[in-house]
């Protein structure tokens, strides 16, 4: 429970963060419209808003330096909790919101885990998510730990922004040099630093030589690379922007490409200021002649959220029930989703407005039943979009004049040729526009109020079995509040059937729900016959039924029990639609509830070019594994596709076991809008909590060599990351907004789509042979089966890949390609390259489909042909501590050289092969 309790504080800003979301722009040379968002359980300290005007300062400068006077922060708005005071200089937000937070303060993931870092799961050269800083780090006490916050800043600022990676690695801390020496992975090389274990126990420390893995033939785990404290390299920011002497990125003129690193093994091998200089802000902008102004900041507080129903009742909206559908999802939204506190309203308009009900705050039961009575009961008359909105802003003036941060929830089916006219002054007026479009027609001109006032934007097609209404207005919950008092969706499930015929299922309860949950029940025709069972095997009854409505609903006082609810609806007519929603709140305040996110990679598409579906399985910022997630996607017209999203660190999913799900999209079936559901449960006994760090974090510095010996800090605390915690069943469902499509073509496109690039190619030596292993991809990105596999080798690792066709190729006849995501290995004998001196094979793979089109280039594997050297030392020679007996057998150039360590003896036997013509494999 205590560990719980450390990382429920993070509650408030977690699975805010949508696609595309920061509202960063780049004006000439400076970034405007930075959002740092300090968490509402962070204790008011003033101290954090001066520190952090002093680490953007100071950051903008040393990024005008490192980017070559290109780049600096030109305005920053710090967005202050509602918890913390009111003073005179605090102005409400307009459009800035936690969801749209570039940088956020919060406390730490897990009890002592301090260290900085980028949620990133996206592919080279893609923005990331957010930089999350701790309360301690902001204030300067973990300055020796991880350097001056300022400089930090910039290099989370360059993952952030410029999708660059790490340019050292804590899986791979060593790796084997051209030079034949171990060397730690950084970048420059140059950097220069002496590698020792450094071990503290009872207030004293003590320092020894690094040994050697016989595994591995690199240092042992505990070994550390201490770098110099004074150094001449003037890079890498992105390995260590610590060191005082470092106020540049790696280019290609210093970067090493041996080494490791995420950003070599992510950005194949290219150096980060070469993605930097490939990104569209470098080349929208010129250096500049002069130094640039310090940055201006902006004090934001948050305020109790105020939102306005601006509901369609034109005459289209009588078409297929739309208006009862509309209905429905309204008083789910207002009868469960809103939060206690909010201020809610509601305007009704066609081709006039009329205002319904003034804003209410919502304390109680009472207040939303009112509100539930002033909904539409008839649709008629045409379509005026901006007469709703206006009249939205007449209804929040009179509590709040300046409207900024205010909130509309719009919800149309239908095109408003004069919507264009209002979109300035919507924009301009600092609300919030929510869009729910009903249908195909919706104009699209209100989806450009949604992106400019940094709204959500839903869809619903008129098929009401995908529950698309329920699930979008489900979806418009606070951006500003804790989780704890966020409605979460557990079901949502849908059935066309006859008369007598069952939807039976089940809805799971976990413990860290069950406060305020909600069933829904809807139909089209007739109402259903309704059994659910409590865990117990408890008939439950007194759902309350709303025939005008064609819904019923049961709210579970108190806590729901915990365990599986099972449900029987029958149908009492032919042709009928029933639905189910299940919803509820976190049972426990000081435990996070587990959740889910999803996203798509873009907004908008061309076909036929792919696109990425993302979703986050979390508890609190701790990763979900192992879970089963599946995404639907529906088009506005009601065409369905269901993916299985995988967190396997292939295809389209970029890094293993992090918690994120994805997938490629490619079944478009027309232009327009897409719609995205993705539901999460736990997959038996597969799913678990991990313990892992994030993916980058901040580089710990583990100390300084001064004078030659070693100054160490503390070593960091760690927690077991092997630790994986079995996780009761749950179930979630979530919705991922709503995307655009355009350029689909009226006749069919014969096989657009090639195999995927194959991401997690490796190589182990094995004698005089080499194992491959790596997930087979799809015929078509991750779908079907590829047809052959094209295997090439080169002593070069650049010319492998810059110039793969003209490599090696080797003899795959007996290699057939398994069904996508399977996992292939192959071995093969390497044949003699034709680079001299080569101290490394490198290995890469290409796929083809039957239609003979091609992936992209692998990434590249690599097998040493040599022992590396230790550092000199006394320790050089001492065998791996958990190793009593090892043989090592080395293929040098025609002989073998059996290196036997028995009982600490070491013994040399040197035989010569028959052949000479076998490849310095080395293995």
């Amino acid at each position: 429970m205590g560990l719980f309790r450390a990382f429920a504080s993070l509650l408030v800003l977690h699975l805010l963060w949508g696609s595309n979301a920061s509202l960063v722009q780049l004006n000439g040379n400076g970034y405007e419209d930075i959002i740092i968002a300090i968490d509402p359980d962070v204790p008011e300290d003033g101290q954090i808003i001066e520190r952090i005007k002093d680490m953007v300062t100071t950051a903008s400068t040393y990024l005008f330096d490192a980017t070559e006077k290109r780049f600096f922060f030109k305005t920053v708005s710090i967005l202050i909790p509602e918890t913390w005071k009111a003073y005179s200089e605090y102005r409400r937000p307009k459009h800035e919101t936690y969801k749209h937070a570039d940088v956020i303060v919060a406390p730490p993931t897990l009890p002592n885990r301090d260290e900085p870092y980028t949620r990133q799961f996206t592919e080279c050269g893609k923005k990331a998510e957010y930089i999350h800083f701790t309360p301690d780090f902001v204030l300067g006490k973990k300055e020796n730990e991880y350097g001056p916050s300022g400089r930090l800043l910039v290099h989370e600022w360059a993952h952030l922004r410029w999708g660059v990676f790490d340019e050292y690695n804590e899986d791979q801390p060593y790796y084997s040099a051209k030079s034949k020496k171990i060397e730690a992975t950084r970048c420059s090389a140059s950097i220069s630093g002496k590698n020792r274990v450094y071990k503290c126990q009872g207030g004293s420390c003590s320092t020894r030589n690094c040994r050697t893995n016989s595994t591995t033939k690199l240092y042992e785990k505990d070994c550390q690379f201490f770098p110099d404290k004074v150094q001449t390299e003037k890079a890498s920011i992105m390995f260590m922007q610590s060191i005082d002497s470092v106020v540049e990125f790696c280019n290609e003129k210093n970067h090493n490409q041996e080494a490791p690193s995420l950003q070599n093994l992510k950005c194949n091998y290219r150096s980060t200021w070469e993605v930097i200089r490939k990104s569209e802000d470098f080349n929208s902008t010129t250096p500049m002649e002069t130094p640039p102004p310090p940055p201006t900041f902006s004090l934001l507080r948050i305020r109790d959220r105020i939102v306005c129903l601006v509901l369609d009742k034109s005459g289209s909206m009588s078409a297929g029930s739309r208006l009862i559908r509309m209905n429905q999802a309204a008083k789910l939204f207002l009868m469960q989703t809103v939060e206690n506190g909010s201020w809610v309203g509601m305007v009704h308009f066609d081709s006039s407005a009329s205002i319904k009900s003034e804003l209410i705050q919502v304390r109680s039961n009472s207040e939303r039943d009112t509100l539930v009575k002033s909904l539409p009961t008839q649709a008629n008359g045409g379509t005026s979009i901006c007469r709703g909105i206006e009249k939205a802003f007449e209804v929040i003036r009179k509590v709040d004049p300046q409207l900024d941060g205010s909130e509309v929830g719009l919800l149309t089916d239908g095109e408003d040729n004069t919507v264009k006219n209002c979109v300035n002054e919507v924009i301009k007026s600092g609300v919030i526009i929510h869009f729910v479009a009903l249908g195909p027609s919706a104009d699209p001109a209100v989806t450009q109020m949604r992106n400019q006032t940094g709204g959500k934007e839903e869809l619903a097609s008129d098929k009401a079995e995908n529950n698309g209404l329920i699930d979008a207005f489900a979806a418009l919950t606070s951006e500003n509040v804790g989780l704890s008092q966020k409605s979460i969706q557990l079901e949502s499930k849908g059935l066309n059937l006859n008369t007598s015929a069952w939807m039976n299922d089940t809805v799971t309860v976990d413990s860290t729900v069950g406060k305020d949950t909600f069933f829904l029940v809807t139909w089209t025709k007739q109402p259903p016959s309704i059994s659910l069972w409590d865990p117990n095997g408890t008939l439950t009854a007194n759902f309350t039924q709303d025939t005008d409505s064609r819904m019923a609903y049961l709210s579970i006082p108190g806590d729901a029990q915990v365990g599986t609810w099972i449900y029987n609806l029958q149908a009492k007519a032919d042709s009928e639609t029933l639905t189910i929603t299940v919803t509820s709140r976190a049972a426990n305040s000081a435990v996070p509830p587990i959740t889910v996110s999803a996203k798509m990679n873009k907004d908008t598409n061309s076909f036929p070019s792919p696109m990425i579906v993302y979703a986050e399985v979390q508890q609190g910022y701790v990763p979900i594994l192992g879970a089963s997630v599946t995404a639907v996607i529906e088009s506005s017209n009601g065409h369905t596709t269901v993916l299985d999203l995988l967190d396997n660190g292939s295809g389209a999913d970029a890094f293993k076991d992090d918690g994120v799900y994805s997938r490629y999209f490619t079944g478009y079936s027309e232009n327009g809008r897409y719609s995205l559901k993705v539901r999460a449960h736990a997959a038996t006994s597969s799913t678990r909590r991990s313990l892992k760090h994030a993916l980058s974090r901040a580089a710990y510095i583990p100390g300084w060599v001064v004078n030659g010996e070693i100054e160490g800090n503390p070593p960091r605390p760690e927690a077991d990351e092997n630790t994986e915690i079995i996780l009761e069943n749950f179930s979630r469902t979530a919705s991922g907004g709503a995307f655009v499509v355009s350029g689909y073509p009226n006749t069919p496109v014969t096989d657009p789509y090639p195999p995927s690039q194959i991401t997690d190619l490796a190589a182990t030596p094995e004698g005089e042979e080499v194992t491959l292993t790596w997930t087979a991809p799809g015929e078509d990105f991750d779908v079907g089966k590829v047809e052959r596999y094209i295997i090439r080798i080169s002593g070069s690792m650049i010319d492998l890949r810059d110039n793969f066709d003209d490599a090696l190729q080797v003899n795959t006849t007996d290699l057939v390609p398994k069904e996508v995501n399977s996992k292939e290995t192959f071995t093969f004998k390497p044949a003699n390259i034709s680079e001299e001196n080569a101290t490394h094979i490198f290995i890469a793979i290409q796929s083809v489909d039957k239609s003979n089109l091609t992936s992209e280039v692998s990434n590249i594997a690599q097998v040493a042909l040599f022992i590396p050297e230790a550092d000199p030392g006394p320790d050089e020679s001492g065998p791996d501590e958990s190793v009593n007996i090892s043989i090592l057998v080395l293929s040098v150039v025609g002989s073998v050289v059996v290196v036997s360590i028995i009982l600490g003896t070491t013994i040399c036997i040197l035989k010569k092969k028959n052949s000479s013509n076998r490849p310095r494999t080395g293995f």
